[in-house]
């Protein structure tokens, strides 16, 4: 009652029938054409000027109904990716499941996505499913009203006119947005079993728009949760990725747990947030990650891998060297059995796979601070997230403060101030030292500040 009272005072024409949108006024949403960029406006005109239907669409209307910023600015049509290819020089189409095209407008790629429709029995138009009913391939277009029941969250099924500044909601989703509740659009169990990655979705949302979950679309998901096994750890790890760099990581984790999902899909998850030390470790991470969003500071994804496995790696690490294992070999081995648990459930790429070991392998060269090592540690390309990386450890208590503080000092220090700061060999070392050519005397010179 309360969503078809707020849809009507927002400008709902109409009885309410099936496929009778509302049809909000500016004066009732508040959003302005000039908070749309550029391209995208040009896009839209363009395809408007040409005949064709053309609304910013999803997560744009969403976000800024919701006085966020955002990343980038999507575009609906009825026409057809070869129609909207013919209206612009600039433009390419992609994909295989479901062709899109790119629009290139000065430093802007606009994407746009023609009408989905219906891929039911009543339409007559099957989707391949797999068998737990996982969308495979969907390439049906269809009509507004049908491309808005498609879309998975009624805050998503937006439509936005930059020419009449009006907004067509379908399914109540401005009054969603402002009840702060986050609904599906159709059957949730449907839903979830067509993509997943909904779930995951869910969750993410939830966070960054401070929504509470309908229950009616929570209640499903703890008890299918099995079903995030039968999604490709690529689209797994796409969509980790986007939850953990949304800047709302601390509060995506805090769902999951809620939710019951992170049980299963994130290994290190089960056995890192039920204790207190690991658990610590991550949040640090993710704080420190949260903030370097909300700055506009880059983040790196291979940071922040590193900080969720890295108390999965402890543990191996320490049961290797209780068996025999040297150190060093035990932590190398430890990381390749770390990450190939992990890659069952996430692709994570190559590059960033490399970033990861290079951080963790950094970690015991930081206790070494005698002779020249500690200078060959500052000249490591991954020193400063290698660093920052054991800052973390120092603060959450795995290690103590006085390794951190050590090399925060060494790092800002003179290089008198750092030939003084140089602890005495360990056993072992001095005779190796002996051994060696003595430095020159400037050898300092070229070592980073």
């Amino acid at each position: 009652m309360i969503r078809k009272f707020i849809s009507r005072v927002l400008g709902r024409k109409g009885p309410g029938s099936p496929g009778q949108p509302a049809i909000i006024a500016v004066a009732q949403h508040g959003l302005q054409r000039d908070q749309i960029s550029r391209g995208c406006r040009r896009t839209i005109e363009t395809l408007q000027e040409s005949g064709y239907q053309a609304y910013v669409v999803g997560g744009a209307v969403r976000d800024l109904l919701a006085g966020l910023a955002p990343k980038d600015f999507d575009v609906a049509t009825n026409a057809t990716p070869e129609q909207v290819r013919h209206c612009f020089r600039r433009s390419r189409i992609i994909g295989r499941r479901f062709q899109i095209v790119h629009v290139n407008m000065g430093p802007e790629t606009i994407e746009v996505t023609t009408f989905r429709g219906h891929h039911g029995e009543q339409s007559g138009n099957k989707a391949q499913t797999d068998d737990q009913g996982r969308v495979l391939r969907d390439n049906v277009f269809g009509s507004q009203a049908e491309d808005a029941a498609r879309r998975d969250f009624t805050v998503n099924a937006l439509y936005y006119d930059p020419t009449s500044e009006t907004i067509v909601d379908y399914h109540h989703g401005v009054a969603d947005l402002r009840q702060k509740t986050l609904r599906m659009i159709g059957d949730p169990k449907t839903r979830y079993r067509e993509d997943p990655v909904r779930m995951l979705r869910a969750v993410r949302l939830a966070a960054k728009l401070g929504l509470m979950i309908d229950p009616a679309a929570s209640r499903p998901i703890r008890e299918m949760t099995d079903l995030i096994e039968n999604v490709p750890p690529s689209r797994l790890f796409d969509e980790m990725l986007k939850l953990l760099t949304s800047g709302h990581a601390v509060r995506c984790v805090t769902r999951l747990r809620e939710e019951g999902l992170h049980h299963g899909l994130l290994p290190l998850l089960d056995v890192i947030l039920d204790q207190p030390l690991g658990e610590r470790f991550v949040m640090l991470a993710l704080e420190a990650t949260d903030r370097r969003v909300r700055e506009d500071k880059p983040i790196s994804p291979g940071f922040l891998f590193a900080t969720l496995l890295w108390n999965e790696v402890l543990v191996k690490w320490e049961l290797l060297q209780s068996g025999g294992e040297p150190v060093i070999p035990a932590l190398f081995l430890a990381m390749d059995e770390v990450l190939d648990v992990q890659a069952e459930k996430l692709a994570i790429t190559r590059r960033i796979a490399g970033d990861i070991k290079d951080i963790w392998a950094l970690q015991p060269r930081f206790e070494q601070r005698s002779g020249k090592r500690p200078y060959g540690v500052l000249q490591q390309p991954r020193f400063k997230a290698g660093y920052d990386f054991l800052l973390l450890r120092s603060e959450s208590g795995e290690l103590d403060h006085e390794v951190g503080t050590w090399w925060t000092d060494f790092l800002h220090a003179s290089d008198e101030g750092r030939a003084a700061m140089l602890l005495p060999p360990q056993p072992g070392e001095a005779r190796k030292r002996r051994r060696r050519r003595r430095p020159p005397a400037d050898s300092g010179q070229n070592i980073p500040e």
